[in-house]
């Protein structure tokens, strides 16, 4: 078959390369000049399948409340006049309980495990190199009852085979000796040794060439205008060369959106609603100074729910979550707060260790945000669309990279008539599958 995919962050890019290796042709298109350079570009690194948890929790509503003034929340929810975010603030709101909780954990997790062993295949048959580390992931806690609390999520884990063990304060400086600057702070961790970091910009550029090398045809550039509609099935999509504004209209015998956040306006024009809404996440980029007393292990810190990850000579710190649409602006006051407590918490706990100074003051940190596409269980959705040839990569807020290589192999699996080996609900798929998605209306599908 020929197979048009739209986006070539790790979502796309990963099942354009898995559609070839079951010997499809595919056409990949992005609107960016390479693939990954929007939400994939500066994430936190991380593969972290320990960490395979749904935002929606029994505690989610009244934390996100008392942090709705706080600028540096790890949650903010900025409410808008916007049909879409209440909409999807009411499903998230029906996810917050302790059942639907342990259903979503099941299913993030199981997509986790799979995705891991695909990235290694990948990685074994390819040779790619993205500052690839396997020294597992820790997570650091400050708060003494916070820390009470991490048996249980480190059980919970371990339930779905995880091995996200408890350690004390001594064993977690054992496993990262540059945390010694602050031992007196630290009430303990969790450590998992199988989970990784690596950066997903360099490996998913260097896919895409792969892909290209295989036969598929990139066409970066390229902006997506519409999807042309009729008989119940889609029969193009026109696109737009942003270099001379030439219109093209692809021809295929399926089409995948893979679109990230965007991927909710792009089908609201054929009368599709899915339920993604964009979570503002940031990271800043940092150039080490003392590169001996930098961390080596990738970390996350439970204080700020941040994550700090090693690429090479730099420090990658990233985290926290902002509902606010599509806004990409790192000039506001809130997006500098958030940025300066990136700075600031790096400084906290890694004193000298990374060049945290302002322009200023002589530094030059590389400040970053993307919009995280989030779905209310934050399970991704993959599958098929209520139109013909039409199928969705697309909805996993902050795992997009841990979940990246299985997602795109799962999707070529069942484009290809397969049935992957994974214990997830495909949308569209059987009976089993359910309803995530809104029907479309008769005059949506003609076009």
């Amino acid at each position: 078959m020929r197979v048009v995919v739209l986006g070539a962050g790790i979502i796309g890019t990963s099942t354009a390369w898995h559609l070839l290796q079951r010997g499809h042709e595919v056409v990949l298109v992005d609107r960016q000049p390479d693939a990954a350079l929007e939400t994939s570009f500066a994430n936190a690194a991380q593969i972290s399948v320990s960490y395979c948890e749904p935002w929606a929790n029994r505690q989610a509503p009244l934390k996100a409340l008392k942090w709705m003034f706080d600028k540096q929340a790890p949650l903010l929810w900025r409410p808008r006049l916007d049909v879409a975010q209440w909409r999807w603030l009411l499903q998230f709101l029906g996810q917050c309980n302790d059942r639907a909780f342990e259903r979503n954990v099941a299913q993030l997790v199981a997509l986790g495990a799979y995705s891991h062993a695909t990235l290694k295949q990948m990685v074994a048959e390819t040779g790619i190199v993205y500052q690839r580390s396997e020294r597992g992931i820790a997570h650091v806690y400050t708060d003494a009852r916070a820390f009470e609390e991490a048996a249980q999520a480190a059980e919970l884990m371990r339930r779905h085979g995880v091995q996200r063990r408890v350690v004390t304060r001594e064993e977690l400086l054992r496993i990262e000796p540059a945390l010694r600057s602050v031992a007196d702070r630290i009430a303990g961790g969790t450590y998992t040794p199988t989970d990784e970091h690596g950066d997903a910009r360099e490996f998913t550029q260097a896919l895409a060439r792969l892909c290209a090398q295989r036969g598929a045809q990139l066409l970066f550039g390229h902006e997506v205008q519409r999807l042309e509609v009729a008989a119940g099935a889609v029969q193009g999509v026109q696109v737009r060369a942003r270099a001379d504004g030439r219109t093209a209209v692809l021809r295929g015998d399926a089409y995948v959106v893979a679109c990230g956040s965007y991927t909710t306006p792009l089908l609201a024009t054929i009368g599709i609603r899915v339920p993604i809404y964009p979570g503002k996440g940031y990271s800043a980029t940092l150039a080490l100074r003392a590169p001996d007393r930098a961390p080596q292990v990738s970390l996350l810190d439970d204080g700020r729910k941040i994550a700090i990850s090693r690429l090479g000579g730099w420090l990658r710190v990233a985290g926290t979550i902002e509902l606010a649409g599509f806004d990409l602006r790192l000039d506001t006051p809130v997006a500098r707060a958030r940025c300066n407590m990136l700075l600031q918490r790096v400084e906290e706990l890694f004193p000298g260790v990374a060049d945290t100074r302002s322009p200023e003051q002589g530094g030059e940190p590389h400040f970053w945000c993307g919009l995280r596409p989030a779905t209310p269980t934050n399970i991704p959705l993959i599958g098929r669309l209520p139109l013909d040839r039409l199928w969705i990569n697309a909805g996993h807020g902050t795992l997009g990279w841990t979940h990246g290589a299985g997602s795109g192999r799962a999707l070529a699996e069942l484009i290809s008539g397969e049935r992957p080996a994974l214990a997830m609900r495909f949308v569209g798929i059987g009976a089993e599958a359910p309803a995530r998605v809104a029907a479309v209306s008769a005059s949506a599908t003609l076009g």
